[in-house]
């Protein structure tokens, strides 16, 4: 836990969140701006900077997500994470979006149509 980290604080009560389920290990959250209807934040409450800091706690963080996904009946859904600025990580604690999808709710994701040639090059 972190005293500058946003998530370190919501994960220990210290700073006010919309909290959609409690584990021992990790937290759900509606982020500030929800991208469709249900998104949520999978915080785990040990502080991680990213995926790839510690495997272990990525599972059991994956492992709430989809257990909250179950739990929430999605049939369509994102899960999502990223790693560095660069991959648009903003918040450098390792956290999961859980987005619910539906037809034509408008959120394109960034990959949709861009491929990349064998050769480097954007098609």
């Amino acid at each position: 836990m972190t005293t500058s980290c946003v998530f370190c604080a919501i994960t220990a009560g210290r700073a006010p969140a919309k909290v959609v389920k409690e584990w021992n290990d990790a937290i759900a959250i509606v982020p500030l701006g929800p991208v469709t209807a249900g998104h949520v934040l999978v915080i785990p409450r040990v502080h991680v900077a990213d995926f790839a800091v510690d495997p272990d706690v990525t599972g059991s963080t994956a492992r709430r997500a989809a257990q909250l996904c179950r739990d929430l009946d999605l049939v369509h859904a994102n899960l999502i994470t990223s790693k560095g600025a660069e991959a648009t990580q903003t918040v450098f604690h390792l956290h999961l979006h859980l987005v619910p999808r539906t037809a034509g709710d408008g959120l394109a994701l960034p990959w949709d149509g861009v491929r990349m040639t064998a050769e480097g090059v954007l098609r």
